[in-house]
């Protein structure tokens, strides 16, 4: 067997114990769409968490605080990030 193939095998299965682990524990990895595609106003903190490279915990932590780099919108109790306000801190148009 080729170093390469080992290599690519090995990576492989512990890419699959990794993914395998994430879903027993209740992780479902999330995939959004590109921001520069991102029409709706405001997205849920999970995708601001992930378009701003942070943790979900530290979104509402920045909420909670009013001392983050954005503020979101309440609505009925649930945090909604402007989408524009995301875009501008990345440089997005």
């Amino acid at each position: 067997m080729h170093r390469h193939s080992v290599v690519l095998e090995i990576t492989l299965h512990t890419a699959t114990i990794h993914s395998a682990t994430a879903k027993s524990a209740g992780h479902i990895a999330q995939s959004f769409p590109p921001l520069e595609t991102e029409t709706r106003p405001t997205v849920a903190t999970d995708q601001a968490a992930y378009y701003l490279n942070r943790k979900p915990q530290t979104m509402r932590v920045w909420a909670s605080t009013e001392a983050g780099a954005i503020r979101p919108i309440r609505v009925n109790g649930r945090l909604a990030w402007p989408v524009a306000d995301i875009k501008r801190i990345l440089g997005v148009k």
